[in-house]
Formats: C-alpha cells, sequence, structure tokens
C-alpha cells in the first residue's frame, strides 16, 4: 500500500493515450472510444476503459504486443517462451496453460473468440494493429458471455488515410528478425490495404525457436452516401517449439535449458515439443445509416484453424471450424423533444459455431505414432443484447445494459452416439452511471455480472477426457471510479476501485504425467485498484533543446483470495490467488528532441506471485526496464525515414515472463532472457 499512496500523491501519470508522433505537433488530442457502438470522449465513459494507441504501440520494441498490453492497469500478458502468449483482464492465468479464456476479443466488428471460447491473439502480427481498446470487469452489455473483460482491436488499414506504402525490418538479439510492409490506396470511394508480416527468432532458451507468416487485408467500399461495405481477412501460419518449465534449481543452473528428461518422461527437445498453427479467418461488414440518427451493421465471419501440438507425453492434432454472424441497429445521439434529454440505444445479437475434431497419438520424437484417443465436439454459443444511454444537461451518463447468453456443446460418445451438454440461458445485465462533475472531473460507479462457460480446451484437456460436470463461473463486480482531464488535454488521470466476487472460478489442475485437467474452485474474493494517468511535462513545441516531455504511469494494487475451495482433501480457502502479483506499477519517459530525435523508457516493477494454490512457492518480484532511442532523418518531399535502437531488461533481472502454474515436480520456471538489444529502421512513402 505503500507504493500505492506515493503513487497517488505523485499526481499518477498515465493513460493508454499518446496523443502524437514523437517528432511532431503541438496539439494535444482527445481520446475517443468506440466499443459500445458510438464515439465518445474517455473522459465521460461510465465503465473502466483503456486505450492505447498506434503511438504507445511504436514505442515499444514492436516484436511482441507484451509490452504494450502490460502498461494497462488491471491487465498481465505472459510470453512464456517467444510466441506463447497468454493474457487476463483482472483475473488469474490459472484457466489459461496457453492461450487466452474467459476474455472476449474483437478486430474491428470480428470476433476473434470462437464458440468453444478460445482466442489465438499470437496469430496477429505486432504491426498489423492500429490501436485496442479495453474494457476491465466483467461487460456482457455488448459482448456476450465473458468473466474477466473485453478487448477491440482495430487494425491497420480502415483508417483515413488516402494512401501510403511503408516497409519496416527489425533485428536483435538470439536471432530476431522480423519484416513487415503495407500498402494503402483509395480509388474513390473504395480504399484497399494490404499488410505483410513475417518474423523468426532462435529464441533464448533451447528448443524455443519461432516463426510466423502473417498476411492480412482491410477493403472498404462506400457504395452510396449512406451505405459501406467492409472486408477484412488475415492468414496466420505460425510455429513455436516450447522449451518447458523448469525447476528452480535448473533454472540457476542453467536457465537457457529446455524441460530435461526424467526417469519416467522425456525431455523437451527429445520430443521436439512445439506448437504449429495455420488459421484462416475473414469477415464481411455492411454499415447502413438509415437516417442522421439510425444505423444498422451486419456482420458475418469465419475462420479455419489447422492446429498441432507435440508435447511431452503425446501429439495432439485439432482442425476447428467456424462461422458466425453479428447483427444490431443503433440508434445514436436522438434528443427527446423539448427535453435535456439524449438517447443512445443499441440492441442486436450474435450467433457463431466451432466444430473441432481432436486426434491425439503417441509423440515419437516429434512424430504422430499410435492413436491414443480421438473426439469431435461442437460447441454453439448465441446471445442477444440491448443497450439504452440516456444523457442529461451534458453531465449525467445513465446506462442500462443486458444480453441473454446461450451456449451448449456436443460430442460423440462413440456406441453410446451423440451427447448434449447444455447451460441454462443466463442474463448479464450492467448498470452504470457517469456525472460530470466540473467540465475536467468525472465520476462513474457500475455494477456488473460476469459469467463465462468452460472452454472447449478446458472440457476436453490434455488428459483426453471429456469433462462434463465442469460449470460455468459467474460473479458479480462492482466499481466506482474518476477521471480528469487536463486543461488542453496535457494531463490525464483514472483511477477505480472495484471489487469482484467469483462462484465456480475455473482452475487448472495436473496429473503425475503432466497432463491437465480443470475443476471448480469454490470461487475468488477479488478486491482491486488500478490507477493510470499521463502528463506532459513540456508540452511538445517547435523550439528549444527539449521538444517535449511526456510522463506516463500505471499502477495495480490486487488483493485477490480463493474463498471455500477444497482440492485433493486441501483447504486453499483465504490463499492468494495463483498467478496473480499484488502490486505492478509501470512508469515511463518520452522525451523529444531537435532534428526528429526521441529517447524513450520504460520500468515496470511486478511484485512475487504465487506459483501454486497452496502459496508454497512464489515467483520473486522484478524490475524491468528498457530503452528506445529514435531518429526520423530529414529529407524533402513524400518519403520518410526512420531509424531506432533499443534494449531490453537493462537491469539484467532473473525472471520468468510466464510461470506454469501448479506444475508438476514444481517446474513452474521460464526464464526470460537476459539484457539484450535490437535496432530497426522503417521506411514510408
Amino acid at each position: 500500500m505503500k507504493q500505492l499512496l506515493l503513487f497517488l500523491v505523485a499526481g499518477l501519470p498515465l493513460t493508454r493515450l499518446a496523443a502524437q508522433d514523437t517528432d511532431t505537433t503541438r496539439q494535444l488530442h482527445e481520446i475517443v472510444v468506440e466499443a459500445y457502438l458510438r464515439k465518445q470522449t474517455l473522459l465521460q465513459v461510465p465503465t473502466s476503459t483503456s486505450v492505447i494507441t498506434s503511438k504507445q504501440f511504436q514505442l515499444q520494441p514492436g516484436a511482441t504486443l507484451l509490452p504494450a498490453m502490460n502498461t494497462v492497469p488491471g491487465v498481465r500478458m505472459e510470453e512464456r517462451s517467444p510466441g506463447s502468449y497468454r493474457l487476463s483482464v483482472r483475473g488469474s492465468l490459472l484457466r489459461s496453460p496457453f492461450g487466452i479464456r474467459n476474455v472476449k476479443i474483437y478486430m474491428d466488428e470480428m470476433p476473434l473468440t470462437d464458440a468453444g471460447g478460445n482466442t489465438y491473439l499470437n496469430l496477429a502480427d505486432p504491426g498489423s494493429i492500429q490501436s485496442a481498446e479495453i474494457l476491465k470487469g466483467p461487460d456482457g452489455s455488448l459482448f456476450g458471455a465473458n468473466s474477466g473483460g473485453v478487448i477491440l482491436l482495430h487494425p491497420m488499414g480502415l483508417g483515413a488515410d488516402s494512401m501510403h506504402l511503408r516497409a519496416a525490418v527489425q533485428g536483435g538479439a538470439y536471432g530476431l528478425f522480423h519484416e513487415k510492409a503495407g500498402w494503402q490506396q483509395k480509388f474513390g470511394n473504395y480504399q484497399l490495404s494490404l499488410y505483410q508480416g513475417y518474423q523468426r527468432a532462435d529464441g533464448y532458451r533451447s528448443n524455443s525457436a519461432s516463426k510466423r507468416y502473417y498476411l492480412q487485408t482491410a477493403q472498404q467500399w462506400q457504395y452510396n452516401e449512406k451505405n459501406k461495405l467492409k472486408l477484412l481477412a488475415f492468414y496466420s501460419d505460425l510455429s513455436y517449439r516450447t522449451p518447458g518449465g523448469l525447476t528452480e534449481a535448473q533454472a540457476l543452473n542453467n536457465p537457457r535449458a529446455a524441460r530435461p528428461a526424467t526417469l519416467t518422461l522425456p525431455g523437451a527437445v527429445d520430443q521436439k515439443a512445439a506448437i504449429y498453427n495455420r488459421t484462416l479467418q475473414g469477415g464481411l461488414v455492411h454499415e447502413a445509416n438509415l437516417s442522421n440518427s439510425w444505423q444498422h451493421v451486419i456482420t458475418v465471419f469465419g475462420a479455419n484453424t489447422h492446429f498441432e501440438n507435440p508435447f511431452i507425453t503425446n501429439y495432439e492434432a485439432r482442425d476447428e471450424n467456424t462461422a458466425g454472424a453479428r447483427t444490431y441497429i443503433s440508434l445514436h445521439d436522438k434528443r427527446i423533444t423539448g427535453t435535456d434529454l439524449l438517447v443512445n440505444w443499441n440492441t442486436g445479437l450474435e450467433w457463431q459455431v466451432t466444430s473441432s475434431d481432436i486426434v491425439n497419438y503417441g509423440n515419437r520424437g516429434g512424430k504422430r505414432d499410435t492413436v491414443q484417443a480421438a473426439d469431435k465436439l461442437r460447441a454453439q454459443q448465441h446471445f442477444y443484447f440491448t443497450s439504452l444511454s440516456v444523457r442529461l444537461h451534458e453531465k449525467w451518463i445513465w446506462e442500462a445494459a443486458v444480453s441473454l447468453n446461450y451456449f451448449h456443446y456436443n460430442f460423440s460418445e462413440g456406441a453410446k452416439g451423440d451427447s448434449t451438454r447444455k447451460f441454462n440461458a443466463q442474463w448479464m445485465p450492467r448498470f452504470s452511471l457517469s456525472y460530470l462533475i466540473t467540465p475536467a472531473l468525472a465520476a462513474r460507479v457500475t455494477v456488473s455480472r460476469g459469467y463465462s462457460t468452460p472452454a472447449i480446451a478446458e472440457v476436453r484437456a490434455s488428459d483426453n477426457i471429456i469433462n462434463t460436470a465442469l460449470q460455468a463461473e459467474n460473479g458479480w463486480n462492482h466499481e466506482a471510479g474518476l477521471r480528469m482531464s487536463g486543461n488542453r488535454n496535457r494531463f490525464w488521470i483514472d483511477a477505480s476501485v472495484y471489487y469482484y466476487r467469483l462462484q465456480n472460478a475455473i482452475v487448472r489442475n495436473l496429473h503425475d504425467d503432466g497432463t491437465e485437467f480443470f475443476t471448480n474452485a469454490g470461487g475468488t474474493h477479488q478486491t482491486g485498484v488500478e490507477a493510470q494517468g499521463m502528463l506532459w511535462i513540456l508540452a511538445p513545441r517547435l523550439q528549444g533543446v527539449l521538444r517535449g516531455l511526456q510522463w506516463q504511469s500505471s499502477y495495480t494494487y490486487s488483493h485477490f483470495r480463493f474463498s471455500d475451495y477444497k482440492s485433493a482433501g486441501q483447504d486453499f480457502s483465504g490463499n492468494q490467488l495463483t498467478g496473480v502479483p499484488r502490486q505492478v506499477a509501470v512508469n515511463s519517459l518520452l522525451v523529444q528532441l531537435p532534428a526528429g530525435i526521441y529517447v524513450f523508457g520504460q520500468h515496470n516493477f511486478t511484485d512475487r506471485l504465487p506459483l501454486d494454490d497452496a502459496n508454497t512457492a512464489f515467483a520473486r518480484s522484478y524490475n524491468l526496464v528498457q530503452c528506445k532511442a529514435g531518429w526520423q532523418i530529414p529529407h524533402a518531399g513524400k518519403c520518410r525515414i526512420s531509424v531506432y535502437v533499443g534494449a531490453d531488461n537493462l537491469l539484467n533481472q532473473s525472471y520468468s515472463l510466464g510461470n506454469d502454474l501448479n506444475a508438476v515436480g514444481k517446474r513452474y520456471y521460464n526464464p526470460a532472457p537476459g539484457r539484450n538489444y535490437f535496432g530497426g529502421a522503417e521506411l514510408m512513402f
């Protein structure tokens, strides 16, 4: 708590907004949020919402989304090895040995989260994402079942730029090479954008090499004054080796080693443990402005994934196919005649189905052996939603929203035929209130219900048993917050406090052979404080040695505890929630200099965190420092050249960016690289 008090007294500077280019203009822009199906300034959004802008992504190293995502309070993103993303919003990673669950993610209007509850965020090349909006806490009002939060990604190519061509290359330690190129052109009322990325790395540890090919297109056709058609599609071919967890002694002796063999099981190198994922996904969006106030949007989307995972104990192959549709109608800023009331209303539905054909083979040195198990599962979810927002006197905003969620899955039981596990329909309401105390200060309160059904990867985990007893987790979240904006947006402050009581929390457990299964814990009590802010110590200007000086900061305090949680004869009630650090503080400083030069530094303090439910083992706290310096080379004409260099983990800390929780044999640790360097260049027309 001492760090929290110091942070608040210091003035709290950080938000996910950075308002301009690093060489640039004197105007400090206001942040606009589009998550609730209309554009509105962040100051009066009545929920805990953060924005990561394109400028903030650009200031980070660029080969991974992780550093930028972890600047948002309440968000924890991990990378056990290059390409192996995990992410939680106000929660634990107990449900996610890899991948992302209980958080709903969209790319524009297209869900990236499939009907089975899984999201392959690691498929995306970091350069393909323009910006991100993060809605923290359960929010099913427009987005359906989730117990953690919602993330909306805005892809490159849907902006207003009429034409550009850019290419960039980056290199770094441990064989890192990242190349990307993009082209955007407008032909009358049609806009075409193409993006291509390729990234490879040898990895810090043995058996941790990675490679990704990525293609993306975004197209818009304004075929008349009121109607627009958009196409968004991408193809990703991702592969990465998985080195596996080490014990503390092994990590100290040789942090670059992969998981070694034991008397009963081979090691990661012997089994060529890895992930291979080829996915094609796309969506078609039609937007119709029926009048000045009414709009209708419909999206159809689909995805095909071929997934392979040679593991220590088996070799899994999956073919997944998803199809779905989303549609809604919106009423924007309709004034009630004779009053000061402005009304916004949205209502619609979303439906999707995912079929998974899963086969497990024996793993013989990275090659398929005999079939061990084979299952076909089909998950289907759909929900109806409606949201009403009323603004009074430009100060009060009341919002009431609700979704009605349906979910079931089918599976084959051999001679018994097909079986269905159906969950009862669930309401997910949200009530929010915002009041503009002064033109620069707003207060908010929110009450919302979280609900998340078990993901197919949890129903049919790596022990190859279909667990029909697994229940959905659910709970109520209560929170309050304040936002303040300075004159001409020179500073920004956002703080919130919340209490979330989750029941039937889904947690991961392991058998002695390392295969996993999932159970429902009794629940969790989650109390948290989040604060973020940004301050232009020196606003951008065109004269002087210092052309701009910006400080950003965020702080997260998480008092998360198990409640009524008993497993294998042990009572874990009252224990700290596994994998959640109590405190995280991130601070950064951007220095703008003449001749288009900038220097950026960032410090991340992450508190120690429990590695098992019994709280008998803890990962040590760490201080991660990174820096980046760049120069936009002066050049006449339309061509712009930028170069940069940077360093990560300047303090050479020994730490894990992702831990294996509740690991058998106490193999918790996935050591991250020590001090390392990177550099690159970008050319833009």
